[in-house]
């Protein structure tokens, strides 16, 4: 499945966000791409209040992850400070595979390291200003 959503305001982006959370079960890998500004964060924060959580969604960029409560746990890591496999094992990130939903900024520091059943969100500066273009590509339909 591939599906692009075109978000002109915050609303759009969290509408975005509410269809995609209907598909998650609480044990997904979503792998999060895009440049500096795009979005990452903000489009996760909408994601968990979609899906329930009530805790403050915040960067992990020092942390590395951030646990959220909510009807499943949910681990939000920040790659973007990961450069090879030592700094990825550092993280715990192969210890939280399948006990939860992982929302991984930075994906494309551990492309290598993402189970082949991940979703892969996309995050693009669109056409206009203020403009994103988020597609959302899950090879499991």
């Amino acid at each position: 499945m591939k599906k692009t959503f075109i978000c002109r305001s915050p609303d759009e982006t969290a509408r975005a966000a509410q269809e995609i959370a209907a598909f998650i079960r609480g044990r997904e890998v979503i792998a999060f791409f895009g440049p500096l500004g795009a979005g990452k964060t903000t489009f996760i924060r909408y994601l968990c209040r979609a899906l329930g959580v009530e805790d403050e969604v915040t960067s992990p960029t020092f942390a590395m992850v951030h646990e959220y409560n909510g009807p499943f746990p949910v681990y939000h890591f920040d790659m973007y400070r990961v450069d090879g496999p030592d700094a990825l094992f550092s993280t715990g990130y192969e210890d939280y595979l399948g006990s939860g939903l992982l929302l991984i900024e930075w994906s494309e520091h551990i492309e290598e390291a993402l189970p082949p059943d991940a979703w892969r969100i996309y995050l693009a500066y669109g056409p206009e200003e203020n403009t994103r273009e988020i597609t959302l590509e899950r090879a499991n339909g």
